[in-house]
Parts: C-alpha cells; structure tokens; sequence
C-alpha cells in the first residue's frame, strides 16, 4: 500500500525539516504549493534555504594482482551495454531523450528535469548504519545532471519506500535530503512515502529523487558550438559518489576486508570513504557558467569519462584525457588493486576522482583555471579532438 502521509509523526519530522526558523510550527502534508506567475514560480512555502559551497579534492596504470581473477562491472550484475540500448529503444519511442536532463518549454524558458536513484549503495549504508547523508546524495543525483544545461533547480521531490516505516531511520534519511537541497539552493517541494509490507528486507529502504530547473531559451548549453581544440576542465569528486557500487561491493567482499576497517592509505574506515556524499555542483558551476563561455557540460556518472563525456559532443568530436592532469584518491586505487580492475574498466565504470566535466575554449579555460585557485579546484585533464571516443594518454 502507498500512502501519503498527512499529519503523522513523519509529516510532523518533515515539516521540523524544512520550517524556517521564524516560521510558527503547523502540520503540513509532504506537499508545498507553488503559483504561477508570469512564468515565474513564486513559492507560498519553501525549505529554508542557505549558501553551503560544497567542493572538494587520470586514471593511473596500477600493478594488478596477477593471481586473481579481473573483476568487471558487468559481472557484478550491471550491464551498461544493455542500459545504452535500452535508451535507444526508447528513443524510438519517444524521440529527443538521451541527454542529461529532459527540456520542457515554457515561454521564454524552459523547464529542465532530471530523475534518478543511489543505487547499490543504499546497501553500504544498510551495513554502516550511514544514513544521515544518502539524502544528499539522492539530491546531487538528480540536479548535478540538471545543471548541465546551464539551468537553476528550483525544487526537488523524494520517493522513500519500506516495508516497515521506522520513523526515526526516515527522518535521518530525510534530514539529508534536506541538506541537499540547501546546498542546491532549491525547495523540497514534497515527497512520497510508501509503506509496502513484505516487499523490502526489514530495515531496508528504497529512494528516488525528481528535480526540475529552469534556464532562458538562449542560455541553454547544450554542446552545439563545441569545437576540436576546445578544453576540457575537471571538477573533483569527494570519491565513489554515486555509481558503480555493485562493483565496489564485489571488490570490498574480495578484499577480506571489513567496512570498519581503515582504508589502507588513509585515516578513515574503509565505509567512510566509500559513504562520503556526492558532491552538489550546482553553486560552483552556475557561477561559472554566470561568466560566460561554457559551451558543454558532462556529469560523470555511471559510464565514467569513456560514455559521459562524448554525450555532449557534436557528431565527429572526441576527446583525449591526460591521465596525470589530477590525483586519483586513494578509495580508486584501492578499488583497482584490490579487485584487479583493467584501467579501461574503471575508466568506465567509476568517475576516478572527477565528477563534473566542462567543455570550454582555450580563453576560457585560462579564466576558470585561475579564478579558480582558492575558491573551488579545477584541472584542465583535455582536449576535444576530431576522432570519435575516448583516448587516455
């Protein structure tokens, strides 16, 4: 059964949320209104909202352990070969798909939305007990790939679904999405929250996020204008994100190592480092979008560079990626050696330490890379070539 609901303990959580501090406290239902104005939305009752910049810091050819056997993403059940075709069946169907996010006119602007999950990596937050910043992650999912096309988001709705609402473990869930949403500078607008016996193990959960944007009909990005010899500038992952964690999963029960334990290298367990939040873009790149020059953006997710980056290429353009141009973290090289991965499959199944991609001209890219040092970190790791793909040198 799916319910929505009003008035309970979890609405009473939610709107503790999300108030704003001068605001008196009265029920609310996981909803919030909007009108329409002139094309603009005015909002009746938003998220407290707060000015959060969230930005932190090649794929190296690493020894391998020749004895074991080459761990590949596929093999842990995820084929994206067979998620490539499926988009181009639906294509068929429902022609103009396959970018990042998906435009919607409206009058001089248009509309942008973006849908998406954390995968498997609810299932490390099961066994970590991390549940505080999964929100974020849900959140950054969605409007990292919205902001590809240049647009602002403006509001955010969750999917939380369970067998058995444990009101305490949702709040926690749900207070990270909040934050996200902060962070984003957008409202959680309302959310479902679905109660389904027998469907889910007990204490497990499922989420799924929605984000919508907006951006001028002539401010849109989208990759028309980009030419051989243009830059590609790399913005830094705080880690794994969001992707590729039924690879990681297969490599940690490889690895005889427990999620407690220290990842070798560092001075964190080895379930912090593969929890840290994805991190939101959303602020970073709005301001340098704001200053002109940006002509396509890639979000690396699933797929990595070798599928994400050509998706905002005219026909005919490729890229080169200079392997050394950043560091790789330590939780990369660690997934690598630990689960004898070929360079070629982590380039396509992990984001290698790089999580937001910028196409630009070679003035702009001069620009972002030393205005750059101090406020946010950024690496010139490219460039646009006439060849079709991804090389790595």
């Amino acid at each position: 059964m799916a319910i929505t609901f009003t008035n309970t303990e979890l609405t009473r959580v939610v709107a503790g949320l999300i108030r704003p501090s001068n605001q008196n406290p009265t029920p609310i239902q996981r909803y919030t209104t909007f009108d329409r104005v002139s094309n603009n939305f005015q909002p009746l009752i938003r998220a407290t909202r707060q000015s959060t910049r969230n930005s932190r810091s090649c794929v190296l050819s690493m020894s391998k352990n020749s004895t074991s056997e080459s761990l590949t993403y596929k093999e842990a059940g995820v084929d994206i070969d067979a998620g490539s075709e499926l988009v181009r069946r639906i294509a068929k169907m429902a022609p103009n798909i396959g970018g990042f996010g998906g435009l919607f006119p409206l009058g001089d602007s248009y509309l942008v939305a973006g849908t998406d999950g954390v995968g498997t990596k609810l299932k490390l937050a099961f066994e970590t007990g991390i549940h505080e910043t999964i929100g974020i992650d849900l959140v950054a999912m969605s409007v990292n790939d919205i902001i590809t096309s240049g647009a602002k988001p403006l509001f955010f709705l969750d999917y939380f679904a369970t067998s058995h609402l444990d009101v305490d473990l949702a709040e926690k869930v749900i207070k990270g999405i909040v934050d996200g949403c902060k962070q984003s500078d957008c409202a959680l607008l309302g959310g479902e929250t679905a109660e389904m016996p027998d469907f889910y193990a007990n204490g497990e959960y499922d989420l799924s996020g929605f984000a919508v944007g907006i951006v001028k009909k002539d401010s849109v990005i989208d990759g028309r204008d980009i030419v051989a010899g243009d830059v590609l500038i790399g913005l830094p992952s705080s880690g794994v994100h969001s992707n590729g964690f039924s690879l990681v999963r297969r490599v940690v029960t490889r690895s005889g190592l427990s999620l407690k334990d220290k990842l070798p290298g560092e001075d964190v367990t080895l379930g912090e480092a593969l929890m840290a939040p994805t991190v939101i873009y959303v602020k970073q790149v709005l301001e340098i979008i704001s200053k002109g020059g940006i002509k396509g953006i890639a979000h690396i997710t699933g797929g990595g560079f070798t599928d994400n980056i050509p998706r905002v290429f005219p026909k005919g353009l490729g890229a080169v990626i200079h392997s050394n141009s950043w560091e790789v973290p330590t939780v990369f090289k660690w997934i690598q050696e630990a689960g004898n991965i070929e360079d070629a499959e982590m380039r396509r199944t992990f984001n290698m330490g790089i999580g937001m991609v910028l196409v630009v001209s070679k003035e702009t890219s001069s620009r972002i890379l030393e205005s750059g040092n101090g406020a946010y970190k950024a690496y010139r790791i490219g460039e646009v070539v006439s060849d079709e793909g991804v090389t790595y040198h």
